[in-house]
């Protein structure tokens, strides 16, 4: 058996029952034909995925005690069994399109997020296990505290849903915190209607300032008197929806100095 590793933030999901749930909460096969799992320790999740008809599943974990011991267990995945990390592999190894899940290490789900909107136009939907606090932040709306960076440029590209929670229990070693299952569906856009460098520029810096208005937020890019009267910059970052953003972002591009 494989043991967990602290260093990895390891924690095994055991509960069988909440491994099928979140095997069933992929909504989108025949849209797609690849499923990458992330982080598959000792199988319990890829146990079931390996069920679904019609789909190639590709598995990647860093973990080389856990590599081999699937090997053993899944002898099938072949090349498609990968010793190495997610943040530096090249998914390009996957033909076409592909949906993600995974129960994903706490320490880097927010870096995984990111790379996952690198490449939003190939993974239109992801479904996975975070720490409960996480999740909440990602799922969260305007006008929430919890609202936040990754809330906005998540929401930008996906629909989001906060599906349900697992408690410590149901994982070997269990956590000090209680897990949730978030589910991710693409809207189709390839790219939004503004400069998506300047977009993410402007949510970044308006949240590095969440308690000043975006128009004191933004003071040191001097942007001309025309702009700096724009009603959405009487708000603060939390206080706009996404759309808000693409509006303000089309309003200051042509004179945004990066």
């Amino acid at each position: 058996m494989v043991r967990p590793k602290k260093h990895l933030g390891q924690h095994f999901l055991k509960d069988q029952a909440i491994a099928n749930h979140i095997a069933r909460s992929i909504t989108g096969f025949g849209d797609y034909r690849h499923l990458l799992e992330i982080g598959p320790g000792t199988g319990v999740l890829t146990q079931h995925l390996m069920k679904e008809q019609g789909v190639t599943l590709w598995m990647i974990d860093l973990d080389g005690e856990s590599v081999n011991y699937l090997k053993r267990q899944f002898p099938n995945l072949g090349d498609r069994l990968v010793q190495g990390d997610f943040l530096k592999w090249d998914t390009r190894s996957i033909p076409g399109a592909f949906a993600v899940i995974g129960n994903f290490p706490y320490n880097i789900s927010s870096q995984i997020f990111f790379k996952i909107l690198e490449e939003h136009h190939r993974i239109p939907e992801v479904v996975c296990m975070l720490q409960r606090e996480v999740a909440q932040r990602l799922v969260a709306g305007p006008g929430s505290r919890r609202y936040g960076i990754l809330s906005v440029l998540l929401q930008a590209y996906y629909k989001l849903e906060y599906l349900f929670e697992v408690s410590p229990e149901s994982f070997y070693p269990p956590p000090r915190v209680y897990s949730a299952v978030i589910r991710l569906q693409t809207l189709g856009k390839r790219q939004l209607e503004c400069n998506e460098e300047i977009f993410r520029a402007l949510v970044k810096r308006g949240f590095q300032n969440r308690r000043k208005t975006l128009r004191n937020a933004l003071k040191e890019f001097n942007l001309p008197s025309e702009i700096r009267t724009h009603e959405l910059l009487d708000r603060r970052a939390e206080q706009l929806a996404v759309e808000d953003y693409v509006t303000l972002t089309k309003s200051i591009t042509p004179f945004w100095n990066l």
